[in-house]
């Protein structure tokens, strides 16, 4: 989500049969799984009694590293990350560890009594992922804080006929970042949601969540990877549901307030980032699909606004962006 363009074509890259064969995968055949919000590409290469994926991560769009690096460091610490099988990072491919098809997200839909259970064990792998302190990465600091909710203003607003008060918006969330800085950090894989954990039904890693789409990772609070899941761009998450998940991590952490504010906070600006990002995604990128998911993200911002800690933000909001205005882009700025 955090990328540029998807590529269309699902043809396999060119040089995918020289490096299958000298990863010991020539008889493979590969299969298209999907492309993401970026350039990456992904197939399944399937040989006999066995499977994997083949990442296509294409310089100089995209670069393997970051994704290796995490993947490397979380499996480590007993984490269930896909183990890298074979790299040629000149050519941006990577074969790695195929996770099947069960995700949280479809499972969850077809069997809404497991939702709870499922939700809980992903919370309490970001209680663990927190407990290892965070990678050698770069700071999700200040200064990323305000690029990124700075998309609201830059995409949305134009896309629905409003100039906002650029210099207010941010000075209204200069008076709530302190709030989601300092203290202790975490690795913050940034797009932890019910899309990108896989459930593992087969092999010595039956049971276990696999993660994925965590090379955008950063150091910083762990709150923020606990509103990816409990406030899903992509799914709807109940309050209720959300409430009782926020006090498990509570709970067992022994966090307090000072961690629910910067949920909050974090959510806020998380939920404006992606309304900028899914407008940027129709506009530049022209991928249609993505401003029909606003108004959900919507709904959780405003939820998170509510709180007495984001007052400016929400103040600027209620200036600058009124409450008929927040929604699908297309649908608000009569594009449709």
């Amino acid at each position: 989500m955090e990328g540029a363009m998807a590529a269309a074509d699902m043809n396999p890259p060119a040089a995918a049969p020289d490096f299958l064969a000298r990863a010991g995968w020539g008889d493979a055949e590969l299969l298209p799984l999907a492309g993401d919000a970026s350039f990456r590409r992904y197939f399944r290469a399937v040989a006999p009694g066995r499977s994997a994926v083949l990442m296509d991560a294409p310089p100089p769009h995209e670069d393997p590293r970051p994704f290796i690096t995490i993947a490397e460091w979380l499996s480590e610490r007993g984490f269930a990350a896909p183990e890298i099988y074979a790299r040629d990072l000149d050519r941006g491919l990577v074969l790695i560890e195929d996770f099947g098809d069960a995700r949280m997200r479809e499972t969850a839909d077809a069997a809404p009594e497991s939702e709870l259970r499922l939700y809980e064990q992903a919370v309490d792998i970001l209680i663990a992922l927190a407990g290892h302190g965070a990678a050698e990465l770069s700071p999700y600091d200040e200064a990323v804080l305000h690029r990124e909710v700075g998309l609201l203003t830059e995409w949305y607003c134009p896309a629905v006929g409003i100039e906002p008060d650029a210099e207010g918006y941010r000075a209204a969330w200069d008076e709530v970042f302190h709030l989601a800085l300092g203290g202790p950090t975490v690795t913050v894989l940034r797009d932890y949601h019910a899309e990108n954990i896989m459930l593992i039904e087969h092999g010595p890693r039956k049971g276990f969540m696999g993660l994925l789409d965590f090379q955008d990772a950063l150091a910083g609070h762990p709150a923020y990877d606990l509103v990816s899941l409990l406030q899903d761009a992509r799914r709807d998450v109940h309050p209720a549901l959300e409430k009782a998940l926020l006090d498990r991590y509570l709970r067992t952490t022994g966090a307090g307030q000072a961690f629910v504010d910067a949920y909050h906070v974090l959510g806020a600006q998380r939920n404006a980032k992606i309304v900028g990002i899914f407008t940027r995604l129709w506009q530049r990128d022209g991928k249609p699909r993505y401003p029909g998911l606003c108004p959900r993200v919507w709904g959780y911002l405003n939820r998170d606004l509510e709180q007495p800690v984001l007052a400016p933000v929400r103040a600027w909001f209620d200036a600058n962006i009124p409450a008929e205005m927040r929604g699908d882009p297309m649908a608000v700025g009569g594009h449709l």
